[in-house]
């Protein structure tokens, strides 16, 4: 690694968002980030993998990436990545997020997580969200849903989709479904565009804060005696329900 880019890894680790991993790099830059310094141990390696995966990104990736030396690599990271790649990206502005979450009319839910513990679950939401086209993801807690474990559970997709933390009585506008066991069966609801779609925490549920608000609590279907769902398939199912009914 030359010095300039060592220095500028240094200069910006503590406030920039670390994408760990080929497949995080490739879906920041695809989404428009602004990445200012990426590192490879192969870094031929990792282009033939954007030729073979990532062909519309692979000429921005050709320009970003540096190779260092594994041992380089390890110390920057605090879990080094299969693909030996990471780079570093500057967090979006909370005011633009914000903006987007708060947009009327919306042509997508906002996915809400209500006090959520697992960092590995609010990624994978993160993913589903971006994969689904939502709105965006609002946490509520004390979570950080921009945490490194996060983004890396999340694939990078983050900056394909609004991610911000708010308190639950600053929610974005628009009707609340709560997602609760003795909620009426998603299966006989439309949901609308502009939905906000709620769901507790993997260990206690929905706070009492975000129950008061809801207009509607939702079930899944489930088989009797099976207890709960993965909190990121509790929100895969309920976004599909969406984009199944709402078109």
């Amino acid at each position: 690694m030359t010095a300039a880019p060592l220095t500028d890894w240094h200069r910006l680790a503590a406030d920039a968002v670390l994408l760990d991993g080929f497949h995080a790099l490739k879906h920041a830059v695809r989404f428009g980030a602004d990445v200012p310094v990426a590192v490879a141990t192969d870094r031929a390696a990792a282009l033939a993998l954007a030729d073979d995966l990532a062909p519309d990104v692979r000429d921005a990736l050709a320009a970003l990436l540096t190779e260092v030396p594994r041992a380089t690599y390890t110390a920057l990271v605090p879990r080094p990545h299969p693909t030996g790649v990471a780079a570093l990206a500057v967090r979006p502005e909370r005011a633009g997020q914000l903006a987007v979450l708060a947009r009327l009319p919306r042509t997508a839910p906002v996915v809400v997580l209500d006090q959520p513990r697992n960092l590995g679950n609010a990624g994978a939401v993160i993913r589903l969200a971006a994969g689904f086209g939502a709105t965006g993801v609002v946490t509520t807690g004390t979570l950080d849903p921009w945490h490194p474990t996060v983004v890396r559970a999340g694939a990078g997709l983050h900056f394909a989709t609004a991610v911000e933390r708010l308190e639950a009585a600053r929610l974005p506008a628009g009707p609340v479904f709560a997602l609760d066991p003795e909620g009426d069966d998603l299966r006989d609801v439309t949901l609308p565009d502009d939905a906000v779609l709620a769901f507790g925490s993997e260990r206690s549920g929905l706070s009492a804060e975000l129950r008061a608000r809801a207009g509607q609590l939702l079930s899944l279907p489930m088989r009797p005696q099976v207890s709960s769902y993965n909190l990121a398939t509790s929100v895969a199912m309920t976004l599909y329900h969406w984009s199944a009914t709402a078109r």
